[in-house]
């Protein structure tokens, strides 16, 4: 296939000596960087046995070979920290012996059957630090407090190195590294997995990890960054992911940075993406705007309520005392519904609720109610709360709760809709009123005006009842 890895040739690019022997311990393959390191030509050690083509004796040969061999017999890494080994020096470079020091990690690599195929030698020439340290004491240093430096320099770097990766795998905000033109997952943090659902990314194209956002853009982004080599910042970019098998894609805002690694030989390796998950703060900013709307919307609809009130209390109105009292009942009825939909964060309020706060006052034996429990909408709670106000407030000067008799309240919902029966007995005697006044205009105002429900009121001799239907809709934008 036209795109396929030449491992060989990444295996001659890498920087550190690496060279493979098969189990009898002859050569099968070595990289540039370890050809370098002992000076030699692939020709001159192809098939080799290690110990022909670098002949040694005593405990180093020993120790070298007792690694190797255990790291093929029982399968598991070998690690040389420090160890003495001489090696020829080519006629070119002057011949003889040279003494040097190595550190050395031996890899077994399993064949199908998990048998050790071959061992993979991983060597470092730490001779220079010995000179170097030699130089800087005036005094030449023994291999064992040389050891012990390469040793504690050694457990440094990986103490740091984990460190590191910890802080990488734990940071609160997403990281991932993008490797290459088809940015090929090298790492992702925990915080990166947590975005999307959990799936296992390392090693894969973007494309075949997160097949989903291929559509909407972010592969070319990517590929931009690469070309331009220039970061590309987001803020609050919607992003669709699956972040369940076989889950629609769920909507998540980010705040992120695409930044290009650039190496020390100017090219560009691979994109590195970090981020937060804004998503929360955006929905709340959204929740935010539209309880502003909502309050300015409940505002102007209070104070248009409160002005009508205050004219048509005002009409009928004998005097300014009687003015003041009854406006002042209708303002606290008002007030009743408000705090308890600011209770429910204007998400409505239940009927029942509403009905105890209003008539609580007069005893709960005096009052019988039958229906189930009913949510209404805010808009459908603050006329509602006005409406029987106005029915308890008539029910107290002039019908059942004017005496000893007692409320009957009944009420079903069908189709969306509310349908309720106010119905007062064992009160005096009632009489047809001769005109409408401002409670009968409220009603019917609340009823049939805001709600665009209907209403009707029966003077029957032994009791007035009211009946109205209001539909239980949201309120509108």
């Amino acid at each position: 296939m036209t795109n396929a890895i030449d491992f060989r040739e990444i295996f001659d690019r890498i920087p550190s000596p690496y060279m493979l022997l098969d189990r009898d311990l002859r050569y099968v393959a070595a990289n540039a960087a370890y050809l370098r390191t002992v000076a030699r030509d692939w020709t001159a050690l192809e098939g080799r046995y290690l110990f022909d083509a670098f002949p040694s004796e005593g405990a180093n040969r020993h120790e070298l070979e007792a690694s190797i061999t255990r790291a093929r017999d029982t399968g598991e890494v070998d690690e040389l920290p420090l160890i003495h080994y001489a090696i020829e020096r080519p006629a070119h470079l002057g011949g003889g012996v040279e003494d040097r020091i190595w550190s050395a990690t031996h890899t077994p690599i399993p064949d199908a059957t998990g048998a050790t195929r071959f061992i993979l030698q991983h060597t470092q020439d730490v001779t220079a630090i010995q000179r170097l340290k030699d130089a800087a004491l005036g005094q030449r240093s023994s291999a064992a407090r040389l050891g012990d430096d390469v040793l504690r320099r050694a457990e440094t770097v990986q103490a740091q190195i984990r460190q590191l990766r910890a802080l990488f795998m734990q940071a609160p905000s997403f990281m991932a590294v993008l490797r290459g033109p088809n940015h090929i997952f090298d790492l992702a943090n925990n915080a990166y997995s947590q975005l999307i659902g959990c799936r296992d990314v390392t090693g894969l194209p973007l494309k075949t990890a997160l097949p989903e956002v291929v559509e909407q853009g972010f592969v070319a982004l990517l590929d931009r960054v690469l070309e331009t080599r220039e970061a590309f910042v987001g803020r609050r970019v919607k992003v669709a992911l699956q972040r369940e098998a076989g889950a629609p894609l769920e909507e998540r805002y980010l705040d992120f940075v695409y930044q290009p690694i650039i190496e020390s030989d100017g090219s560009v390796a691979g994109v590195f993406v970090e981020g937060i998950d804004m998503t929360d703060q955006v929905q709340a900013d959204e929740r935010q705007r539209l309880l502003l709307d909502e309050l300015n919307h409940r505002v102007k609809n209070t104070l248009a309520t409160v002005q009508a009130i205050a004219q048509q209390t005002l009409r009928g109105a004998r005097d300014p005392e009687t003015f003041a009292t009854a406006f002042e009942s209708r303002l606290l009825a008002l007030s009743q519904t408000h705090n308890a939909l600011t209770d429910s964060h204007w998400a409505g309020a239940g009927l029942r609720p509403i009905l105890l706060q209003e008539l609580g006052p007069y005893g709960p034996e005096r009052v019988e109610m039958k229906g189930p429990d009913v949510h209404l909408p805010a808009r459908v709670a603050l006329s509602l709360g006005m409406v029987f106000h106005e029915l308890a407030t008539n029910a107290a000067k002039y019908g059942a709760l004017a005496t000893a008799g007692k409320l009957i309240l009944t009420w079903s919902t069908s189709n969306d809709a509310l349908r309720f029966e106010w119905r007062e007995t064992g009160g005096p005697a009632v009489v047809m009123p001769e005109r409408r006044g401002f409670g009968s205009r409220l009603i019917e105002r609340s009823i049939t005006g805001e709600l665009r429900g209907w209403v009707e009121a029966d003077y029957a001799p032994d009791g007035l009842v009211t009946r109205f239907e209001t539909p239980l809709v949201r309120d509108p934008a």
